[in-house]
């Protein structure tokens, strides 16, 4: 076990889904697909500050943590494969939508009721994620939900990591970095190696550099990278792009990577999934070429 909690020991752990054809482990496919998989799922927006439980391929039961308005997306990326669709209001220090953010107290409320109902229920969890509509570090208090957040699990749920997914795009701040230090996990999107494919896969909504990200994930200790992969107009997977990514993630030494495809319909219908021979290639390149334990999802 890494010292988050996480598992991270080197193996290839996968939902197996049927490969590319196209794929070669050397040579992954850059052409676009003919169409997204049919197995690809739809996902709404979530509609309030808590949800779940769910089930997390890599958090175990998690319980979610929405800190972002609920009818609209509030991101500071543009993603070509969002599970959440394209971003209508991109924004890196929201301003007019800080009305449409739920308050201090709110979040408070509706955590501790959320916890004091699954301990009521003998029910226990394995982590409370923030995440949600979009990027929970632009949330402006951030700090001070994770300390209620961190009060509320010590009282009812104390087997339960904190933990976050995000988007990367902040860690330059060292405000919200001393805040992402504050949770048990660490769990930091990156998926490019190249300013070129990261402004083509991730399309900021402000500007914002992958060489700034990759100084400011250097910073912080102990995280977890997830990667995700994907061909098609756009196509990370390829040898040269790889290459580059592997490169990036030597540099930043993370606990581990988790490598992954798409499992929801994305924003873009034109890029399509990698195959698991693909993907698998690809974390052979980072124990090899990196030294970093990874995960195939």
């Amino acid at each position: 076990m890494s010292p988050s909690g996480v598992k991270l020991d080197g193996a290839s752990k996968r939902h197996v889904r049927p490969s590319d054809a196209t794929d070669h482990p050397r040579h992954p496919a850059s052409q676009p697909p003919a169409g997204r998989p049919p197995s690809l799922r739809k996902l709404s927006l979530q509609t309030g500050i808590v949800y779940g439980p769910v089930e997390s391929r890599r958090l175990g039961l998690s319980l979610g943590i929405n800190l972002l308005p609920t009818s609209y997306k509030l991101c500071s990326f543009n993603c070509v494969y969002c599970q959440y669709g394209w971003t209508k209001k991109g924004a890196m220090a929201p301003t007019q939508e800080l009305a449409d953010l739920p308050s201090l107290d709110a979040i408070a409320t509706a955590i501790e009721a959320a916890l004091v109902q699954l301990s009521s229920a003998g029910k226990t969890v394995e982590s409370i994620t923030i995440c949600g509509n979009g990027e929970p570090t632009l949330y402006p208090d951030l700090g001070a939900v994770i300390e209620i957040a961190k009060q509320a699990r010590d009282q009812y749920q104390p087997q339960a990591r904190l933990a976050i997914l995000s988007n990367s795009s902040t860690v330059g701040n060292k405000t919200v970095r001393d805040a992402l230090e504050m949770l048990d996990i660490k769990v930091m999107k990156f998926d490019a190696g190249s300013e070129e494919i990261f402004q083509q896969l991730n399309h900021p909504r402000a500007p914002i550099y992958m060489g700034d990200i990759v100084t400011g994930l250097k910073e912080l200790k102990n995280i977890i990278l997830q990667s995700l992969f994907v061909q098609g107009r756009v196509t990370n997977a390829d040898p040269d792009s790889v290459g580059l990514w592997v490169e990036k993630v030597r540099e930043i030494r993370p606990l581990g990577v988790q490598v992954y495809t798409l499992e929801r319909e994305p924003a873009d219908d034109k890029i399509g999934n990698v195959s698991l021979t693909t993907l698998q290639w690809i974390a052979e390149e980072v124990r090899w070429r990196a030294g970093v334990p990874v995960e195939v999802f």
